[in-house]
């Protein structure tokens, strides 16, 4: 065994992939529905850190792990960011509140126990697993105490707050309360037999249901025996009396059409491909990404309609506001040769729809860590920074917003960001769990490791349990409620396994980009505070 720690030891890429592949397929197993996922890759990193304190990997690992995952996330959550800040001012209010009723609970268990001092700022730090507030309370203070708090208190704010992130997962609104943060009804198709006269133009009808509707296919002269003309409706015509339309959008909206304009017809127009064919082309042309699919005047130039985008496992309506990203696959009606001219036009190319883009990815990292570094002088000395993890990730949600500045691509497609997502998030776990498990050792052999994880584990659990005590005051629920508890705890970890038991569902990034910046910043800001209790 010390052969295998000495090889370990001298060799550092061993040392990495053997604990991604090994804490990989260890966070894989279940029991009874429940698995650490990636969380498994730190467990393991500091075991085998605190079995030989020479298996460490180096800091430039972590480093770029935690910068790639930080700024994919933003750039992934960027375009649903801004609108969901609009209405989560409430979640943002309570865990700022949370964090800093823990810095008060941090003191107060800290004196039951006999505690005081620079050790309460890693205490506090590690409790809520937030590496920059410890940097910045060791700077400040001028101490290596609160490395000390940090150790000892780290494993249970990821521990228990994993548990916390599963249970909060599964929460769902009242049916008194609107939820706020569930996701879009999945998309349906109807098509509909007009009985009224004197209807608006279609145009007209799309706004009447604020554009939650897409008509994709039309028939007009359909009569017993006499089977109509099919063709693609233009956004002019009138819809008649015994035309058959087909309507694409979400379930209640579409019965909302079908019940105003008729009834439902039995004739389907989707599977008459003579005149009309579909078909989802990917989008990999990169003088297109980042453009809405109104600028493509797809009618206007193919003589085709887009009635869906696919992004992910997510089909989201084509509306003509909606910003395309490569790697979409763009669903259109028309007819087969200018559906071929569609496909041309958009790169339908699978290489292309999965590039990196890498201009785009190290030119807004670069631009990142450049903010991170920015220092904000505060009231009585004290100074914050974004650092390596909040610089990304601000600049990855303002570009993912932009998605494209002039010829520069920001976006990334869905398969890609995923990827970087989890391959940085997996590097820093490895890195993190690596450089803490000989410290963790030594704190628990002594009389001060149970008392500091008594501490900690307190500060941990309050606001874990406040997130879900307060989750009708913030509107939160579910998935989202999961990401807010991530984004709180500052932590990869709990993300990932959000992630995981939720599987994917993207208003987990969305809730841990909403509080992330906030939780960041109070943190690092009041972990030096406490420190002089």
């Amino acid at each position: 065994m010390k052969a295998f720690a000495d090889l370990l030891a001298d060799n550092p890429l061993v040392l990495l992939c053997l604990l991604l592949a090994v804490g990989s397929a260890v966070g894989a197993l279940s029991f009874k529905r429940f698995s650490l996922g990636p969380a498994a890759v730190l467990f393991l990193a500091l075991a085998l850190s605190a079995y030989d304190d020479r298996l460490k990997l180096p800091q430039i690992v972590g480093t770029f792990g935690l910068v790639l995952f930080a700024y994919a996330i933003g750039v992934a959550a960027g375009p649903s960011f801004f609108s969901a800040l609009r209405t989560g001012g409430r979640t943002i209010v309570v865990v700022a509140a949370l964090l800093v009723a823990g810095a008060g609970v941090t003191i107060a268990a800290g004196t039951l126990f006999g505690l005081s001092g620079p050790v309460l700022s890693g205490v506090y730090a590690g409790a809520l697993t937030n590496t920059p507030a410890l940097a910045a309370s060791t700077e400040r203070l001028q101490s290596e105490q609160p490395i000390v708090g940090y150790s000892v208190t780290y494993l249970f704010g990821v521990l228990g707050m994993l548990v916390a992130a599963g249970i909060a997962a599964r929460t769902k609104a009242p049916a008194d309360t609107a939820d706020r943060s569930a996701p879009p009804p999945q998309l349906e198709r109807a098509s509909v037999r007009v009985d009224l006269d004197d209807l608006p133009d279609l145009d007209a009808l799309a706004e009447r249901y604020e554009h939650h509707v897409v008509f994709s296919r039309l028939m007009t002269g359909d009569e017993p025996g006499h089977p109509g003309t099919l063709d693609l409706p233009v956004s002019t015509y009138r819809p008649q009396r015994g035309d058959i339309i087909t309507v694409v959008g979400d379930g209640p909206t579409v019965q909302r059409v079908v019940s105003d304009l008729g009834h439902l017809s039995t004739v389907r127009l989707v599977a008459d491909r003579t005149a009309l064919d579909y078909r989802r082309i990917a989008l990999s042309n990169r003088a297109i990404a980042g453009r809405t699919i109104g600028e493509l005047d797809l009618p206007g130039q193919f003589h085709v309609t887009a009635t869906r985008v696919r992004r992910g496992d997510i089909d989201i309506l084509a509306t003509d506001d909606f910003v395309l990203a490569l790697g979409d696959r763009v669903r259109v009606v028309g007819p087969t040769e200018a559906i071929a001219k569609v496909a041309k036009h958009l790169g339908d190319s699978e290489r292309g729809a999965t590039d990196i883009n890498p201009v785009g990815l190290f030119l807004g990292l670069g631009i990142g860590l450049l903010v991170g570094l920015i220092h904000v002088p505060l009231p009585g000395g004290a100074v914050v920074s974004l650092g390596i993890a909040g610089g990304p990730l601000l600049v990855g949600l303002v570009v993912g917003r932009l998605q494209r500045t002039g010829p520069v691509l920001w976006s990334l497609p869905h398969s890609v960001s995923a990827t970087l997502t989890q391959l940085g998030m997996l590097m820093f776990l490895a890195y993190a769990g690596s450089n803490a498990g000989a410290a963790l050792a030594d704190a628990l052999a002594s009389d001060l490791g149970p008392r500091l994880l008594a501490t900690g584990a307190v500060v941990t659990l309050l606001v874990a349990v406040g997130l879900i005590a307060t989750r009708r005051v913030s509107a939160a629920y579910g998935a989202t409620l999961a990401g807010v508890m991530a984004g709180t705890q500052t932590q990869p970890a709990v993300l990932a396994y959000a992630n995981d038991v939720t599987r994917a569902d993207p208003r987990v990034n969305l809730g841990y980009a909403l509080v992330y910046p906030v939780a960041m910043i109070v943190k690092v800001v009041l972990a030096p505070i406490i420190g002089g209790f």
